[in-house]
């Protein structure tokens, strides 16, 4: 029972901080799931939650969704969502605790230098993002570091890039919970476990909205790499130990 608190108040911190810079859940939840759950229940766990995460942030702020953007994104990030999915219920659990470690770190200096460039993209471009990035978030579940620069570039903002990112997210991670629910990797006590991280994710997210318009950008990068840099030692400690 204990476990499962700490799990909810983590969630309920996560979620609020999602709701502020729209990613960040999935990098502090996992790690505690693969703690308390292991590494190949934590995914499909967290990938239920993730749905519940973004469904709440589309609530949000619904009236100033680009679909454009979002249909772009999706269209090519669905297929590749579902087909990450696949590869990532081959892999070794311990692979999957050093990829997820490797991976979160690795983001810290790529968003540097892409912010650095000042890439703008188009729509064509954002679809490709959304292929590469569809086919990561089907193997490491958190890809908002990627997602985030992804959707500014764009040019959306405040708001419309909150909503946006979480309903183009929200499509991926539907995509990806059906694909592990075809290949028996959700069964129900794991779908009813997701539901009820979800939970407290959704309930953050709603107290986030309060400061979206509060934090500055550069507290905004700094709290996005401290993130990073703490999930990813946590799981790369948590495969050598």
């Amino acid at each position: 029972m204990a476990a499962y608190l700490f799990v909810l108040a983590v969630g309920l911190l996560a979620g609020m901080i999602s709701g502020v810079i729209g990613t960040g859940s999935s990098i502090m939840l996992l790690p505690v799931l693969v703690y308390n759950f292991g590494p190949k229940q934590a995914v499909p766990i967290m990938a239920v939650a993730a749905v519940m995460a973004n469904l709440s942030r589309v609530m949000a702020w619904w009236r100033v969704v680009d679909w454009r953007a979002f249909a772009a994104y999706s269209v090519t990030g669905v297929p590749a969502a579902i087909l990450g999915a696949r590869t990532l219920l081959r892999l070794p659990s311990h692979w999957i605790e050093v990829g997820l470690g490797a991976f979160f770190i690795a983001m810290v200096p790529v968003r540097h230098w892409l912010r650095r460039r000042n890439f703008k993209l188009r729509l064509w471009q954002l679809s490709l993002c959304g292929a590469g990035i569809g086919y990561l978030t089907g193997i490491v579940l958190s890809t908002g570091p990627l997602s985030v620069p992804a959707f500014t570039s764009y040019g959306l903002a405040k708001g419309a890039f909150l909503s946006t990112e979480a309903a183009s997210s929200l499509a991926l991670y539907v995509s990806k919970v059906l694909t592990f629910r075809e290949m028996g990797a959700m069964p129900l006590d794991v779908f009813l476990q997701g539901l009820l991280v979800g939970a407290s994710l959704m309930a953050g997210t709603f107290v986030g909205k309060a400061f979206v318009m509060k934090m500055s950008e550069r507290h905004h990068q700094l709290l996005l790499d401290v993130l990073l840099i703490a999930s990813g030692i946590s799981l790369l400690w948590a495969a050598v130990g």
